[in-house]
């Protein structure tokens, strides 16, 4: 007999600004997020684009922290459009430009963490390619070509992350 599954209760309506002081005080802190994010950001891509990938992954848990803060007031700030567009376009446009820097600056961080996610998989398939290459029989057909290795004769590689 199974037991169905209970309902989580719904959440609770998310509180859109209704003054300007509450208003200011979402736009400074989506743009204090924003500028600490893109400081974590920046000294990541310096360490990766350096080579320092250990020393760029301990920034991991400050940019999860951080990024989960830029999604919540995000969240607000939505929530809240309405009344800001209504009473404040000047910060609606001030939060624009800031989010247009914030997004140019995070491609850069995305362009280099795809490089070298792209360098470093090169690198291994280069590795396991030759190690494949020296555990593989030197075979040929009748006509002189080298035949390919069969199933049996490929090990995969295996890396430990534990280093």
């Amino acid at each position: 007999m199974q037991q169905s599954p209970q309902r989580q209760p719904a959440p609770p309506p998310i509180p859109a600004a209704a003054t300007p002081a509450e208003a200011r005080k979402l736009a400074e802190g989506m743009i204090e997020v924003m500028t600490t994010l893109l400081g974590v950001i920046e000294r990541e891509t310096e360490l990766v684009r350096a080579g320092k990938i250990r020393e760029a992954m301990a920034f991991e848990p400050k940019k999860t922290e951080l990024s989960r803060r830029y999604v919540n007031l995000l969240t607000l700030l939505k929530a809240s459009h309405k009344y800001l567009q209504q009473s404040m376009p000047e910060l609606v446009t001030t939060l624009h430009r800031h989010h247009d820097v914030f997004r140019s600056m995070l491609k850069i961080n995305l362009t280099v963490l795809a490089t070298a996610h792209a360098v470093s998989e090169s690198i291994v398939r280069g590795v396991n390619a030759e190690m494949q290459r020296r555990t593989i029989p030197n075979t040929y057909t009748a006509a002189g070509r080298r035949t390919a290795p069969g199933p049996r004769n490929i090990a995969p590689l295996s890396v430990s992350r534990s280093l």
